[in-house]
């Protein structure tokens, strides 16, 4: 028998714990997997050899295994930490490998969005290359819902409930005023517009917001915006407006005023400020009430108002991902793969990580209308299955009662 070792990155999300939960009772239900450990804080905890013993938590205990499940954000903390290329710098592979084996580890899930992938692409080429048997799968979850090789990703589906969910509740909101208005809200999304673009679910019989939705994958015109908003405000009052923080204009670059000049460790500017900037270009443009509304961490980790759907297979990704390693697969991605639309059936398979590491899923064009200010029906459709229904979240006290996270403390 041998170990498995199990870690989180990236950005979370309200079901990333249940494919660790997933990963977690395979794992001590397999008869070839002694110890579960966890790493904290991603690849960095690997390197620091920060690890703990799962199976001591959560073996026996299918209640807490249950409350994991139901816990948003990352029982194991995060980073965002980019391995360097392996034939500029092999050290830090070394130093992963030697403690897998001081560990005898012989499986490693990680679990986490586009960067992630990286970090199992490149530990499965050093593998590889050095002969080392260790099998290496990649979970995904992101609420972009940016990856490749994959229908849709874990954690999209609930942040799509929460945003259309909002815009609801921020249209209830804004209809009560007697004045002209426009209310902006900002949507995460720096290159993809998924979530944004599930802001249109809100739309009901007794609701027609969001009134327009501005996506990153075409550019954006300021002067086509306010003349969007004043040909509005000839057929209505109140006007609400879904936007991708990450919108840019014909040359590309970023709307936000406070964009930083500096970007990430994986090269990813650093946003801020798009709602602020079109908020202030409205007020100088527009005789009218002018409000912007950044929805930031809230859409990430808001279990409280989760899809079932979302859950569900989030736990069955963490399964998977076990049981092809049992199988000897490693170098892949567990991906989900719609069958039926209409009946919404689907299956769970696994895709190598070549082609999902380091590229981007974004929405198609004929998904966005003609305009460039909407979504189409198919874009509607493709993602109205993924925020059905809602997980039994057990309460204490009139708050959700979560998991405990001390060990993140210490």
């Amino acid at each position: 028998m041998s170990n498995c070792l199990i870690a989180q990155s990236g950005g979370p999300t309200s079901v990333i714990n249940a494919s660790l939960s997933g990963v977690i009772s395979s794992s001590i239900e397999s008869s070839a997997i002694n110890t579960v450990y966890g790493s904290i804080n991603g690849i960095q905890g690997v390197l620091n050899n920060n690890l703990i013993n799962l199976s001591s938590i959560f073996k026996d205990s299918k209640e807490k295994l249950e409350r994991l499940k139901l816990t948003p954000s990352m029982f194991l903390g995060s980073c965002r930490y980019k391995l360097p290329n392996i034939e500029d710098d092999n050290e830090q592979y070394k130093l992963i490998f030697d403690i897998f084996k001081q560990n005898d580890i012989k499986y490693f899930f990680y679990i986490g969005g586009n960067d992630s992938m990286d970090t199992v692409l490149k530990l499965s080429q050093y593998a590889k290359a050095y002969k080392q048997d260790v099998k290496i799968i990649g979970i995904p979850k992101t609420i972009d819902n940016d990856l490749y090789g994959t229908d849709h990703t874990p954690g999209f589906g609930s942040a799509a409930k929460f945003v259309a969910t909002t815009l609801l509740e921020i249209s209830y909101d804004t209809y009560i005023y007697d004045i002209p208005s426009v209310t902006i809200v900002e949507i995460m999304g720096r290159n993809a517009g998924w979530l944004t673009a599930s802001s249109a679910l809100a739309r009901n019989k007794n609701n027609s917001s969001p009134d327009l939705i501005y996506l990153p994958e075409v550019p954006f015109s300021i002067a086509e915006f306010i003349e969007n908003l004043k040909q509005l405000q000839k057929k209505k009052r109140n006007i609400v407006v879904a936007v991708s923080e990450g919108i840019k204009d014909k040359n590309g670059n970023y709307i936000c005023a406070c964009q930083n000049s500096t970007n990430d460790k994986f090269g990813h500017a650093k946003l801020s400020g798009t709602g602020k900037t079109l908020e202030d270009i409205v007020c100088n443009e527009l005789n009218c009430k002018v409000r912007s509304i950044e929805l930031n961490v809230l859409q990430r980790s808001a279990m409280h108002i989760a899809s079932l759907t979302d859950v569900t297979e989030s736990t069955l990704v963490g399964k998977k991902a076990v049981e092809y390693a049992l199988e000897g697969y490693t170098g892949k991605m567990v991906s989900i793969i719609r069958k039926n639309n209409n009946s919404y059936e689907y299956e769970i398979t696994h895709v190598d990580i070549e082609k999902v590491a380091n590229k981007e899923k974004r929405i198609p064009g004929e998904w966005i209308s003609k305009d460039k200010n909407d979504i189409t029906a198919p874009l509607l459709e493709y993602i109205k299955p993924l925020i059905y229904g809602e997980p039994n979240i057990e309460y204490k006290e009139g708050l959700p009662n979560y998991i405990n996270i001390n060990h993140l403390f210490s």
